[in-house]
């Protein structure tokens, strides 16, 4: 696969400017030339950029890490395998997910993610580097730019995570809130509302989790069986603005006995008319203090 200095920029985070800058000053990275004397780079200057920034933002200095062969840039990496909660080390550990994500190592990533959680739990780590990961890849899948197995492998490594940890959790027996949980037919990508599922229940609330593409005569058929208190979907994906717009109105009237709850595109969302019933989470913030009570922290299990 090959990548435009663009595309190394959303994947790495670095300006493209400042790779530029790497490659004159440093011979970070070699490029290929196309016919026409387009810079181009293969997975192999792709990974090394990625290691270069990991070093980076552990504190090297770029001359250094430069002069490095790959070989020892790799031993450098290893003993730097310590997780350690700043926004530095956040980065350092979204690099290299990416670098293992790419060449599809299993292991690796798993035990990435594996230190970064008990190191500060699910919740921070999803915050710091799960989230912005997959944003990150998010606008290189868009484009095309990476394989869709890609996406499926990260993906579900990181579902599995969560639904690991989503197991480990007592479930509420107890008189709380009620929340049903789904995702409109035309959407798939479940881990955001996996995540909720995961904060609802540490909060102690029951979950109804419908997962992903649920229809809506299913969601008619849980509130004509069931008393619900919360109902939380997302709405990702773009849509023509009548037609996210129909699907609103019905869920609000299915729902109308329960607070709806949403989250996703903000363009969408915000061209959405007659929502002042709804409440809409704009960030993981507002969404973790609405669920929050008094003397309810995260457990370790």
């Amino acid at each position: 696969m090959t990548y435009s200095i663009s595309d190394l920029e959303q994947l790495s985070g670095i300006h493209s400017h400042t790779i530029r800058i790497w490659e004159r000053r440093y011979g970070a990275l070699k490029p290929m030339r196309s016919q026409g004397n387009t810079r181009f780079y293969d997975d192999v200057q792709l990974r090394r950029l990625l290691n270069i920034v990991s070093l980076n933002n552990n504190g090297l200095k770029i001359s250094k890490i430069c002069s490095l062969s790959d070989e020892a840039m790799d031993e450098l990496l290893d003993e730097q395998f310590s997780y350690v909660a700043n926004d530095r080390q956040a980065e350092y550990y979204i690099s290299q997910l990416v670098s293992h994500g790419l060449t599809f190592d299993e292991l690796s990533f798993n035990q990435l993610v594996d230190a970064a959680i008990k190191e500060v739990g699910l919740s921070e780590c999803y915050r710091k580097i799960i989230y912005p990961l997959l944003v990150r890849l998010g606008l290189m899948w868009r484009k095309d730019d990476i394989c869709p197995a890609h996406e499926h492998f990260l993906s579900n490594i990181i579902r599995q995570k969560l639904f690991t940890h989503i197991n480990n959790i007592p479930v509420q027996t107890g008189p709380t809130s009620t929340w049903l949980l789904f995702l409109p037919e035309n959407e798939d990508h479940d881990i955001g509302l996996l995540f909720a599922n995961y904060m609802l229940r540490i909060y102690h609330q029951k979950v109804i989790f419908l997962g992903s593409k649920v229809p809506l005569d299913s969601i008619s058929r849980v509130f004509s069986t069931l008393n619900v208190n919360h109902v939380l979907f997302f709405m990702v994906k773009a849509q023509s603005d009548s037609k996210a717009q129909k699907y609103i109105d019905q869920v609000s009237e299915i729902c109308s006995s329960a607070q709806i709850h949403l989250a996703g595109n903000s363009q969408l969302i915000g061209k959405l008319k007659n929502i002042g019933h709804i409440n809409w989470f704009k960030t993981l913030d507002e969404f973790e203090n609405s669920i929050q009570q008094p003397i309810l922290h995260e457990r370790n299990f």
